[in-house]
C-alpha cells in the first residue's frame, strides 16, 4: 500500500487565509453595522443561535450529499424536514425561526408547498368558518397540502385546463375528473383514494428532494365545503355562483409567492457572488505582462475580464436587496387593506411581482451561472458549493409562472395605464406606473439627463425610457392594430424595463435616506448603485437611444465610467460580501470559506471523502468485473 503524505503538503506562497485577511484590511466598510441595516439585528441574532443546533445533527450534515442517488436524496429530504418540523417543536421555534432553519440547511423540503403556498392560500382564499377547521389541521400537519398538475397539456393557460370540477346539485358534491391524459389519499393507509391515481413525475433538473406530483382523477367526489370560499362562493341549495368582487384577488397567494421571490434571489445570488469574490481574490494566474518586477502571480479577481462579471453581479445583490423589502412592506400594506375589502391595490401589485419575478430570477440564475464561469475549472468541481444551488435555482425561471410568459400581463397592464392617460379615460390612480407615465408622456431631450453624475438623473432615465416604451408598444398595439404575437418580444422586453426601472429608484431612494453610516461607506454603496445602473444601461444601449433617454455620447462614456467604477469598488469586495453573513454551513464550499482555506478543503473534500477513492476498479474490458477483486460481473444492470 502506498504511503499517504499529504497531510504535510501546505500551499506554497501565502495560504488563503492570510491573503484573505489581507484584502479585508484593504476597507474600513463597517460589515457588523452594515449587516444590522441589510439583514436586520433580529434576523442575525436568529442565524447564530439557530446554527450551532443545526450543525450538531449528523443527519443535516453536507459534506458528502453529492454522492447520493435521486430516490436516496429524496429519502434524505424527507428525513431532514420531519427532523426540522421535530426541532421546532422540541426548541418552540416561531415561524421565523423555522424558516430560518430551512434557509440554513438549504435543502429543499418535500413539505414547502405545505407551510408556504398552501398555508397562504388558505388564509386568502378560505371562510372565517372554513379556516378554523383547515389552519389548526395545517399547523399540526394532520392534513398535508400539496401543489399537483392535473394534466400535462396545460399549465400557464389556466382556461385551457381540462380537468372538470362540475357540481351535482342531487348530492351537493363536486366531481371531478380528467377526461384526456393531456389533461388523495386515505388519512389512515396514505393510498390513493378510489378515482384518483397519483405520483411523483420522476427526475428534474434539480429539486431531488422534491417529489412534484400529477394528479388524475376519476370522477372522484369531493364536498360542497372543499371549495375555499372566502370570495368566490356557490349555493349549494340553488347552484348559483358568485364570482370574486374583484377577480385579482384569486391571485393573493401568488402574489405573495411572486413578492418572496424577489428577497430571496438577492440570498442567492449573495451566495454565488459570496464563493466568486473570495475565491477569485485568493486564485492567483500569471504576471501581469507590463510588470517586470518579481511580483507575485496577478490576483484573479484583479482582471478587467474578471471583474465585469462579478462585481456588477455584487451591486445587483444590493439592487435586489432594496427592492426586495418595498415589496415586501407594499404587500403587507395590501394585505391589509384586502382584510378591509379593499382590493383597488391589486392590479398594481400584480403587476409589480409578476415583473419582478420574472426579472430578478433571471439575474439571479444567470447570475449563478457567470459566477461559476468566472471561477475556471474549480468553479465546475463540486465543491465550489454552486452545483445544487444552481440545479436547484433554475426551477425558479419556470415555477410561479413562466417568465416569458407572465411578462405579457405586465406589459398589457402598462398599456391600460397608458390607454386611460392619452385618452383620459377613467378615474385617475395613484399608482408607480400612472405617475411615470403622466410624468414623461411626451419625450425627454435625451442630453438633459445628466447621468454619468447625478445620481437623480440616472433613475429619471430608467423611467423615461421605460414610458417612453410602453406610448410606443401601446400605439403599435392599440392604435395601429398590430397582432400580439408580433408585440409579444416588445412586450417582454417593456416589462423588464419596468422592473428595472424600480430597481433602479429604490437603489437610488434607500441609500439617499440612509443616516449613521461614514463618508466611505455611503460613497462605496453610491458606487454600487452607478455601477448596477449603468452596466444595465450599457446591456440594454439601443432602448435608450432609441426612446431619446440618452445621447450617443453619453453612452460612449459609461463604459469607461464602469472601469471606473470597478477600480473603485474593487478594495472593498471582499468586505461587501462579508456583510450578508453567510455562514460557512450554508455555503457549504470549499471555493467560499470565510478563513480562506481554499486548497486545504477541497483537497480533504476530494482526498478523505469520495467514496470514488476507496475503490479500485478493473481496467480490464474483457472482464465484466468492474470493482478489481470483487467479482461483481455486470451487477450494475440491477440498476437499471
Amino acid at each position: 500500500m502506498q504511503t499517504d503524505f499529504t497531510s504535510e503538503l501546505k500551499p506554497a506562497g501565502p495560504g488563503g487565509s492570510v491573503l484573505i485577511e489581507q484584502e479585508r484590511a484593504r476597507s474600513s466598510i463597517p460589515v457588523d453595522a452594515l449587516s444590522e441595516f441589510i439583514l436586520g439585528k433580529q434576523w442575525l441574532q436568529m442565524q447564530r443561535s439557530l446554527l450551532p443546533l443545526l450543525m450538531g445533527q449528523k443527519l443535516l450534515s453536507k459534506r458528502t450529499q453529492m454522492n447520493l442517488s435521486r430516490p436516496d436524496r429524496y429519502l434524505l429530504g424527507l428525513a431532514r424536514a420531519k427532523l426540522l418540523r421535530r426541532m421546532a417543536d422540541q426548541y418552540h421555534w416561531s415561524d421565523e425561526e423555522y424558516e430560518m432553519a430551512k434557509y440554513l440547511v438549504d435543502d429543499v423540503s418535500p413539505y414547502t408547498l405545505h407551510t408556504t403556498m398552501f398555508r397562504q392560500t388558505l388564509r386568502e382564499q378560505a371562510s372565517d368558518e372554513q379556516q378554523q377547521y383547515w389552519l389548526p389541521k395545517h399547523g399540526r400537519w394532520e392534513v398535508i397540502g400539496a401543489y399537483a398538475q392535473t394534466e400535462m397539456g396545460h399549465g400557464s393557460n389556466v382556461r385551457g385546463i381540462e380537468t372538470e370540477a362540475r357540481w351535482d346539485p342531487a348530492t351537493k358534491s363536486f366531481n371531478l375528473h380528467s377526461p384526456t391524459l393531456t389533461a388523495i389519499r386515505d388519512k389512515v393507509t396514505h393510498q390513493p383514494l378510489d378515482g384518483i391515481v397519483v405520483g411523483d413525475i420522476g427526475p428534474k433538473y434539480g429539486y431531488a428532494p422534491m417529489d412534484n406530483a400529477f394528479m388524475l382523477f376519476k370522477h372522484h367526489r369531493i364536498p360542497h365545503d372543499a371549495m375555499l370560499n372566502r370570495y368566490a362562493k356557490l349555493d349549494p341549495e340553488t347552484g348559483v355562483y358568485t364570482k370574486p368582487d374583484a377577480p385579482n384577488v384569486v391571485y393573493g397567494s401568488l402574489t405573495e409567492a411572486r413578492s418572496r421571490i424577489v428577497n430571496h434571489a438577492r440570498l442567492v445570488l449573495a451566495r454565488a457572488v459570496t464563493v466568486a469574490v473570495r475565491y477569485t481574490t485568493i486564485r492567483r494566474q500569471f504576471k501581469d505582462k507590463d510588470d517586470h518586477s518579481e511580483a507575485p502571480e496577478t490576483s484573479v479577481i484583479d482582471y478587467s475580464t474578471v471583474q465585469i462579471r462579478i462585481l456588477p453581479l455584487l451591486a445587483t445583490v444590493f439592487a435586489l436587496h432594496f427592492t426586495g423589502q418595498v415589496m415586501k412592506e407594499t404587500f403587507l400594506s395590501n394585505r391589509k387593506r384586502i382584510a378591509q375589502n379593499d382590493f383597488s391595490g391589486m392590479a398594481e401589485l400584480h403587476s409589480l411581482s409578476s415583473g419582478l419575478k420574472s426579472l430578478c430570477t433571471d439575474l439571479a440564475a444567470n447570475g449563478i451561472e457567470t459566477c461559476r464561469r468566472a471561477m475556471g475549472g474549480h468553479g465546475y468541481g463540486g465543491y465550489s458549493g454552486l452545483v445544487q444551488l444552481n440545479a436547484d435555482y433554475l426551477s425558479k425561471p419556470t415555477v410561479e409562472g413562466d417568465n416569458w410568459m407572465i411578462t405579457q400581463q405586465v406589459a398589457r397592464y402598462l398599456m391600460k395605464v397608458a390607454k386611460r392617460i392619452t385618452e383620459k379615460q377613467g378615474t385617475k390612480q395613484e399608482t408607480r406606473a400612472e405617475k411615470l407615465l403622466e410624468k414623461y408622456q411626451l419625450p425627454h431631450n435625451g442630453t438633459g439627463f445628466n447621468i454619468l453624475e447625478d445620481h437623480s438623473a440616472l433613475a429619471d432615465a430608467f423611467e423615461h425610457r421605460v414610458a417612453q416604451m410602453t406610448f410606443q408598444v401601446y400605439a403599435e398595439r392599440v392604435k395601429q392594430g398590430r397582432s400580439e404575437n408580433e408585440m409579444l418580444i416588445k412586450m417582454h422586453q417593456l416589462s423588464h424595463a419596468y422592473s428595472y426601472s424600480i430597481l433602479v429608484r429604490n437603489f437610488h431612494d434607500q441609500i439617499t435616506n440612509l443616516q449613521n453610516f461614514g463618508q466611505e461607506t455611503i460613497n462605496v454603496l453610491w458606487d454600487l448603485y452607478r455601477l448596477f445602473a449603468l452596466f444595465t444601461m450599457q446591456n440594454n444601449a439601443l432602448e435608450f437611444i432609441q426612446t431619446e433617454t440618452v445621447s450617443l455620447d453619453q453612452l460612449s462614456a459609461v463604459r469607461d465610467r464602469i472601469f471606473e467604477l470597478m477600480r473603485r469598488i474593487r478594495p472593498h469586495a471582499v468586505r461587501l460580501v462579508d456583510v450578508w453573513a453567510l455562514p460557512d454551513y450554508l455555503l457549504d464550499s470549499s471555493l467560499g470559506r470565510y478563513d480562506g482555506r481554499v486548497y486545504e478543503d477541497m483537497f480533504h473534500r476530494a482526498h478523505d471523502l469520495n467514496p470514488l477513492n476507496s475503490i479500485t476498479v478493473n481496467p480490464d474490458y474483457k472482464n465484466p468485473e468492474l470493482v478489481l477483486g470483487s467479482g461483481d460481473g455486470n451487477a450494475i444492470l440491477a440498476k437499471l
